[in-house]
């Protein structure tokens, strides 16, 4: 799949050192995620079998982030379908790759193919302090839900629930 700057694929098995190393194992871009920092390469083998599963299971999974030529990985997006009507999305970037403008272009095709796989709901959640990621997320059109929610963050205190912003976006009318 392609954005007007970007190629994104389904990760591959040989991804797993260039994962680690350009995201997976950053404390400051693993902050905000709901998934725990890579402490090893076994860490991300354990989620490229788990893609693997999941583009075996569903029409979409994770999805790579990549510099158009396919040179250089700058972080992950992806669908993870909850029913046939609903999908949840997000991503992470790179620290190199802040500031450019990719979350809003990765999210604006995360929409586009979840408007084409016929879902109905696509949504998001995001750390109340993240700032940037929520209007990354109000700009590609996705509405805050009432109030907040609690959820776990295990890069900044494990196990404890922390605030988080629950977004939604329609896909059809």
């Amino acid at each position: 799949m392609e954005t007007a700057r970007l190629l994104l694929t389904a990760p591959a098995t040989g991804d797993a050192a260039t994962i680690f190393r350009r995201y997976a194992s950053d404390p400051e871009v693993t902050r905000f995620l709901g998934w725990p920092r890579h402490q090893s390469i076994a860490e991300t083998q354990a989620f490229l079998a788990f893609s693997a599963r999941e583009w075996e299971r569903t029409p979409a999974g994770p999805y790579l982030i990549w510099s158009m030529d396919g040179a250089l990985l700058l972080g992950a997006t992806g669908l993870a379908v909850v029913d046939a009507w609903q999908a949840v999305t997000g991503y992470v970037l790179a620290r190199d790759a802040w500031g450019n403008g990719y979350a809003t272009e990765v999210l604006s095709a995360m929409v586009d193919l979840a408007r084409g796989l016929g879902f109905e709901r696509l949504t998001a959640e995001c750390h109340h302090q993240h700032q940037a990621s929520w209007r990354v997320l109000e700009k590609c059109g996705f509405m805050r839900d009432n109030g907040m929610r609690q959820t776990k963050f295990p890069n900044l205190l494990p196990g404890v629930q922390q605030a988080a912003f629950s977004y939604t976006k329609r896909l059809m009318p």
